[in-house]
């Protein structure tokens, strides 16, 4: 019989407010897992949520997943018309965080209460939420600071085990393999050369992409496990379990003799 989804039944105290009273030591591995928002678009939202919802309930067995939700093209159709209509920069961050947050909803409402039962608006309430042992499901936080940012500030303020990066490419290349269908797909790549390929990237609302400077700076100095990989539930696993029969993504090193000749392989 399949694993039910949807759950009533709380076991958190009061109106699902943050009570220290109830909070359990953790011994699992936290993962965090920072998922495109993509997932959530319109056309395919349900199933898709279950889907990740399942994944999220089988890892959670061995490791506590800490999921931070993307705003996806619904973020960016919001902001866009707003900046159409004036906004500024920090309210257009503003709009795509809240969308981000709704995203995050709609995965905690698929998870019932074997998730914390409220959205994390900060690295504090992320903190609390992880000690309870649940999964928590998080959005963006601040404005001017992408997910992939907050995920990476998440992942050092829970002391996570890896980060992953879910995102909608197969990982990070040394050309935009949109325009160029001989750019290479790295295998492995220092914070550095990582640095050096996005260096010219936009800090405009709803255009991030990948991972940012501010995420690599986080990764580098806790020496965070990182990988970057296309979001589908089994490359998920594979990465979470480091299947070496499937490896999958762009593993992100700290090591600086590692060089980039060594890291790339060509695209499949």
């Amino acid at each position: 019989m399949a694993k039910k989804i949807l759950c009533t039944k709380s076991t958190e105290s009061g109106k699902g407010k943050f009570d220290m009273n109830n909070i359990n030591l953790n011994k699992k591995r936290r993962i965090v897992i920072k998922l495109s928002g993509s997932i959530f678009n319109t056309a395919n939202g349900k199933e898709s949520i279950t889907k990740y919802a399942r994944m999220l309930l089988e890892i959670s067995d061995k490791f506590q997943p800490v999921v931070v939700t993307g705003g996806g093209e619904i973020a960016r159709h919001y902001i866009n018309i707003a900046r159409s209509l004036g906004s500024d920069e920090a309210n257009l961050d503003i709009i795509g965080i809240e969308v981000s947050r709704l995203n995050a909803k709609l995965l905690l409402v698929t998870l019932g209460d074997q998730a914390f039962s409220q959205v994390p608006k900060n690295l504090e309430e992320v903190a609390l939420a992880a000690a309870s042992g649940k999964i928590v499901i998080a959005g963006g936080l601040h404005p001017g600071q992408s997910t992939n940012a907050t995920s990476a500030l998440i992942a050092e303020t829970v002391k996570a085990s890896k980060f992953l990066n879910a995102t909608d490419v197969d990982g990070i290349y040394d050309s935009d393999p949109k325009t160029n269908r001989d750019a290479k797909l790295f295998k492995k790549i220092t914070v550095k050369e990582c640095m050096e390929i996005l260096g010219n990237e936009s800090s405009m609302a709803g255009t991030y992409e990948l991972i940012d400077i501010v995420a690599l700076k986080v990764i580098e100095r806790s020496k965070i496990p990182t990988q970057v990989l296309r979001s589908n539930v089994n490359n998920i696993k594979h990465a979470i379990n480091n299947n070496s029969k499937y490896h999958v993504g762009t593993e992100i090193v700290i090591d600086p003799t590692l060089t980039r000749a060594a890291t790339v392989k060509k695209r499949s």
